[in-house]
Order: C-alpha cells, then structure tokens, then sequence
C-alpha cells in the first residue's frame, strides 16, 4: 500500500485535472455506470466524524473510504486544522488496499472541482462576479476552480471574522483580482453573479431578495443535517440542483426545506449527473435563480484518490507499506 501525505497529495492533484475527473465521475453516473456512494455521521464532543464511501469503473473498478474529523474549535484550542482524515484507496474487485493518503487536500480540491463543475453548466456564460461567504479553505480551493470554467474579473469577500476577509482578499489581490469586502451577507451575495457559500453556520444566511437574478449559488457549507447555509424559501424559490439527491434529503441544506414541507423531492429540477449527461437541462433561462446543494459525494473522493494514486505510481511518490490479509 502506498502511503500519501499532504505535502504528496498536493504536488500531484492539479485543479483543472481534478475537475475533469469528477466531471467524468458524474459523467459516469449519469450514463448508469458503476458510480456509487454512501455516508456515515458520528457526532462527538466538540465535533463530529463524517464517512464517506464510493466506488468508480475507471481504467479498473475502484472504490475508496474517506474518513474525516470535523472539530470547528481546533484551531483555538489545539491550534490543528479543524478538518483531520484519510482516505484509503481500494481494488474494488479484490478490496486490496493500494493507498493511504491525506483526505484534506482531497477534501478541498473535490468539493471545488464539484462546484466548478455544476457553474460549467448552471452558471450564466457570461458571468464574471463572484462572491465568496465564508473565507476559508473552501473558498481558497474554489478561487483556482471556478476561474477554469467562467471568466472571473470580480471577487467580493465576505466572513464575519473581518480579518479572514482582509486576508483573503489581499491574497487575491495578488493574483490581480478586483476584491472588495463586504460589509454584510446581504451585500455580498447580491453582488455575485457565482456565490459561493462554504461556512460552519446552522442557520440560514440566503433567503428569498438577497440574490440577484441569475445568480448561480454553490452551497458546500451543509454536509450534516445540522448545517444550514440557504433558506427553505429561498430553496422553494430557486431552481435546486442537488449533487445526490438522497444524500441532500438527509444531511443538505435541501433537507430543512423538506422538513418543513416547504418543497417535495419531487420539486427538484435535477442531480448533477443528470444535468452532466444532458438528460435534463439545467439553466433555462438567464434570470432564474439556481441554488446547487453540495453535500460531497463519494465518488468525488473516488475520482480525485485515482487520479493521485495513478500519478504516485508513476513517479513513486510516497512510501510503501507492505499489507497482509488476514481470514477470519
């Protein structure tokens, strides 16, 4: 088995690869392909534990296990990331284990690569502002995904820690951006044209008048039935696009709309994969709403583990570890 660190990790996924692959990954379930996925949730003190498993007919049949640790007062308390976790690559024919890498590398990279895929087809072709709530890891990750599928000139920021704003919008300013920082939520989102929303929050922060028409809404933010980042009106009101729609009904940001009978499964336009193979359209119009409910879906993890692992194999990344079966 070979053994992937961060540092590895990162050197070998490239965004744009990692966004061609999970295209291909969604691509794969949407023409009725092995793409399968599962989730698993353990709450703990302070924090909780979030299991993600798929499988993926690629060059061969694989399929992978993510487990990661989310404890949102990590950094102050123990200054470590508040995401921890592996994924673990396997033969899916035999279960043979081929690799063991850094999932939080992975973790960012697929969940914008994901987005960068639903903006490819759901965001308006023209649109070139975006707006960023929540300015952490994900935002990072989806500032180099989202400039491969729409020509951003313009980026507003906006956290509620002012200085993590700041922060992010001089490390785009680097790049040569236009950024400002918002002064609130509000005013952030209906500046966007592609608003991303990547935050701890269990409340909604979007509802039905703080968008502008058109705007394309990637909220990755909600991955347990905890998190709520858009509002069930704002959900009812919206064209919804769901990455998987059991999933969503459980743990997204779709599940307290249906709680609260506000929407029906039925009410959703499509799954991404739907939308990715073109059994359903997805914008029909350039002033609708759309709102893409992304909870993570395994086959994402899949995807980005195979591409890594093929690269470590090539160029003998890592280190190996022999691995012994065992019968019971």
């Amino acid at each position: 088995m070979r053994v992937l660190d961060a540092d590895d990790v990162t050197r070998l996924l490239d965004m744009r690869s990692c966004i061609l692959e999970v295209e291909q990954a969604f691509r794969a379930r949407g023409a009725g392909k092995l793409a399968s996925s599962s989730v698993a949730g353990l709450e703990l003190v302070g924090g909780s534990l979030h299991a993600k498993l798929g499988a993926l007919d690629l060059s061969r049949v694989y399929a992978a296990a993510k487990v990661n640790a989310n404890f949102p007062e990590n950094r102050a308390r123990f200054g470590l990331p508040t995401i921890q976790g592996l994924v673990v690559l396997f033969d899916g024919l035999s279960g043979l284990p081929l690799a063991c890498m850094d999932s939080v590398p992975i973790t960012a990279a697929r969940t914008a690569a994901a987005s960068a895929v639903a903006a490819k087809y759901l965001a308006r072709i023209d649109a070139s502002s975006l707006t960023f709530i929540g300015c952490g890891t994900q935002a990072r990750a989806h500032a180099l995904a989202l400039p491969h599928v729409r020509p951003i000139e313009h980026v507003i920021v906006f956290d509620e820690d002012l200085g993590s704003a700041h922060k992010f919008a001089r490390e785009l300013r680097a790049r040569h951006l236009a950024v400002e920082v918002a002064a609130s939520v509000r005013d952030a989102a209906c500046a966007g044209e592609i608003v991303v929303t990547s935050t701890p929050s269990r409340r909604a922060l979007l509802d039905v008048g703080d968008l502008r028409d058109g705007a394309f809404v990637a909220a990755v933010g909600a991955d347990n039935e905890h998190k709520q980042e858009i509002a069930p009106a704002l959900l009812r009101a919206a064209a919804v696009i769901v990455d998987d729609l059991d999933q969503c009904s459980r743990i997204g940001d779709l599940h307290h709309a249906l709680d609260l009978g506000v929407m029906r499964r039925e009410d959703i336009r499509a799954s991404l994969d739907q939308v990715v193979v073109g059994a359903v359209p997805g914008r029909v119009s350039d002033k609708e709403i759309i709102v893409f409910d992304s909870t993570g879906v395994a086959i994402e993890d899949v995807a980005a583990a195979v591409l890594i692992y093929e690269r470590a194999e090539d160029a003998n990344f890592g280190f190996l570890m022999g691995v012994k079966s065992a019968q019971h």
